[in-house]
């Protein structure tokens, strides 16, 4: 990747953050179009992304940067960043390695509302036991 500083900057200014300096970044497989995730991502986070081309996001619970993968190994290399029309929401194209989810799923849009009831679609393919070495 390794973005420009001028580059980074401007991007950094064209992103509306929300109060608490974060935006919401969507990933989605850069290749299949499938909707992985989306998580939280501060300044520092968008600029580490765009500086190394690995996925970093902001951890609210943790009050710090996430790099994608750190825990698991299941990273993302980003393929291309982009925002919508308002400036207020981030998709990010990715090659993802692994896993996305927490829970071993492929992707963490696991569950939909079929024949009125909620149903697991996706099963899980890595014990998360076994991804977080725990």
């Amino acid at each position: 990747m390794g973005a420009s500083e001028a580059g980074i900057a401007a991007t950094l200014d064209a992103i509306a953050w929300n109060g608490d300096g974060l935006v919401p970044a969507i990933a989605q497989q850069h290749d299949s179009g499938e909707v992985l995730m989306m998580a939280w991502m501060s300044r520092d986070a968008v600029a580490e992304t765009l500086t190394t081309g690995r996925v970093c996001y902001y951890s609210r619970s943790r009050g710090a940067l996430w790099r994608k993968g750190e825990t698991s190994g299941q990273m993302q290399a980003l393929v291309e960043l982009r925002l919508d029309c308002d400036g207020d929401t981030l998709l990010l194209a990715v090659d993802q390695t692994g896993v996305a989810c927490h829970t071993g799923r492929r992707s963490c849009f696991f569950r939909a509302v079929r024949d009125d009831r909620l149903a697991t679609i996706a099963e899980v393919e890595i014990d998360p036991a076994e991804l977080y070495r725990k």
